[in-house]
């Protein structure tokens, strides 16, 4: 059963970077990924890209014969590749494993012990890096369709919506971001979270008039009404009141937006955010995880490094500061202890020569220390 993540989110939000950091991330915890580039507009990924839609179509091919501009040339792209839908199927039919090989027959070789490479039975976890443009994922249909037909096809999907932390900052800004999220969870229809990039970046900006926790939760928003009079002398008329109190009303109805927290550089930061995809896309319940598993694996399956609301509001708001130095400090111990094992180690190998030089012989441990070369 494949799983997939739809990064989603509107230009600056984080999408290719994140893409980058999850690959790498899911590399470290021993999962297999791939990443399929959905944006014609991106001539530079910084990830290994598996499957690229401008091997499909280009938006300055499209530019050019179209007579389009950037935001209609991506339109146009999606549209073709909804069109072309059989050239994604047959790009993503060769990541992971065999897939000439039916899993069934697979599934039988291994049982008659005729195969003994497990990673064939797993289908890779597919990043989708979609384009920026907020249309796609408002109220234009083909990205929704292309993800409907993967769907019919087996595959379990998650929709993450990246947005800048900075947001926060100003409640126009953060009201809005209500509002593009609420409408992109109705248009996807598909399991949804909504996530605040940049996290650790905040700490730089205007200090919020609330605990992070209001934001993250979408808690009662008539509070922050009068703070969002005082952003602009305009927005004090008593039409705007009257919009503005609309506009949150409608969010606190529909009661669906909340978001999850994201330092794309922080290890704990990215397993929190997995291990809330994990669980809102089933992987967490029926991931392809044996008795083989990693440490990381088996912590990110029980949930043993989640983060609360609290933790991240002490980590990058209160508390930025003492933690990046404590951190600092545990680095240079974790480095200082890596040179001491390494040393150790050149001492047993000398000491390893001396006893079979003298047939003296060693007790194992039944430690065994394996590192990546």
């Amino acid at each position: 059963m494949p799983f997939a993540q739809l990064v989603l989110g509107p230009p600056g939000s984080g999408k290719s970077t994140y893409c980058d950091g999850m690959h790498q991330f899911m590399g470290a915890i021993g999962r297999k990924c791939s990443v399929v580039n959905l944006d014609p507009a991106n001539d530079q990924t910084s990830y290994p890209c598996a499957l690229d839609v401008r091997d499909l179509i280009t938006l300055d091919e499209i530019m050019t014969d179209e007579e389009l501009g950037p935001n209609g040339g991506v339109l146009y792209a999606l549209e073709e590749l909804e069109h072309n839908i059989d050239w994604l199927e047959q790009g993503l039919g060769q990541l992971g494993g065999a897939r000439h090989i039916h899993n069934s027959v697979l599934k039988t070789l291994v049982l008659e012990g005729r195969c003994t490479d497990y990673s064939l039975l797993t289908e890779d976890y597919i990043l989708f890096d979609c384009p920026g443009q907020v249309e796609l994922f408002t109220h234009h249909s083909s990205l929704r369709n292309i993800f409907f037909r993967l769907q019919k096809l087996g595959y379990r999907l998650v929709v993450l919506h990246l947005t800048d932390s900075y947001t926060l900052t100003l409640p126009s800004l953060y009201i809005s971001t209500l509002l593009l999220s609420l409408r992109a969870m109705l248009q996807m229809d598909l399991p949804h979270l909504n996530v605040l990039t940049k996290i650790d970046k905040l700490s730089q900006y205007t200090p919020l008039p609330f605990n992070l926790d209001y934001y993250t939760e979408v808690q009662d928003l008539s509070y922050l009404l009068p703070h969002l009079a005082d952003e602009s002398p305009a927005l004090q008329n008593a039409r705007y009141e009257g919009l503005n109190k609309a506009i949150v009303e409608l969010v606190e109805d529909f009661g669906l937006v909340g978001f999850e927290t994201l330092a794309v550089e922080d290890k704990k930061s990215m397993m929190t955010l997995l291990h809330a995809i994990d669980r809102a896309g089933g992987y967490a319940f029926g991931g392809a995880e044996g008795a083989n598993d990693t440490v990381w694996q088996v912590a990110m399956r029980e949930g043993m490094t989640t983060m609360d609301i609290r933790d991240v509001q002490e980590r990058w708001l209160d508390a930025k500061d003492e933690w990046d130095e404590l951190e600092r400090g545990q680095r240079k111990e974790d480095a200082e202890a890596t040179g001491q094992i390494r040393s150790g180690e050149l001492d047993d190998r000398d000491s390893l020569d001396g006893n079979e030089r003298t047939g003296a012989g060693m007790s194992d441990s039944g430690i065994k220390i394996i590192r990546k070369r």
